[in-house]
Formats: C-alpha cells, structure tokens, sequence
C-alpha cells in the first residue's frame, strides 16, 4: 500500500504543471472600440478555445493595476489586450483592430506564449 501511494506521488510531480493564463481587457467607459469589441467578440470570447484558455479579466485604464499583475509598460490606450501568463505580461494588442484580425493576433499571442488550445 504505501508503495503504491509513494507511487502516485511521485507521477503527479512528474506531470507538467500548467501556467495561469489571462487575457486582461484595459478599458474605459465611453471607448467606441472597446464598446465595438464588446458586441462583437464578447459573447463568444468565453466560448472558444483562445477564451477557454486565456480567461477575460477586464481593468478599468485609470485604476491602479492589481500587484499580482506585472505589465510590460503601462496602460494608455482603450482597449489593450494584455496576454499574462502566470501574472507575467508575455504580450498585448493595443486598440481593437476588428474582428478577423483580433482572433488573428490572439492567435500568434497564443502560441507564442506556448499556451495549448483546447478544442
């Protein structure tokens, strides 16, 4: 028996552990383009693979970033799409460049960060 619990142990510190991945949306009230991500990709962001891996966390631009939170430089512009990865800003897409090329941008940030897509 406690070979066997030693076992298990020892296979579960063996599997890869997976990263905390974000996508922080950086918005302000009154931003057309942030109100045009909103009704275009919103509804469905939670529902495909980028948004199942990359979870929405939206951050009001004029507050203060959380602490757990490490950006690149800091946020000016609405909206900004920051790719974290265990609190880690691996990268972002300032402005909302529409629909097709937003999932194509995400996409290449995605796999950049070597983050896996579920289907």
């Amino acid at each position: 028996m406690w070979s066997l619990a030693l076992s298990l142990t020892l296979a579960l510190l063996a599997l890869p552990t997976l990263a905390e991945t974000r996508l922080i949306m950086a918005e302000e009230e009154g931003c057309v383009w942030g109100a045009r991500w909103n009704e275009e990709i919103a509804p469905i962001y939670p529902k495909t693979p980028e948004g199942r891996a990359a979870p929405l966390q939206r951050l009001d631009v004029h507050d203060a970033p959380p602490d757990a939170l490490q950006f690149a430089r800091s946020l000016h512009f609405t909206p900004t799409f920051v790719l974290m990865v265990d609190g880690v800003e691996a990268s972002r897409i300032e402005g909302y460049p529409g629909e097709d090329f937003f999932w194509g941008l995400l996409g290449q940030m995605l796999i950049a960060a070597d983050v896996p897509l579920s289907r």
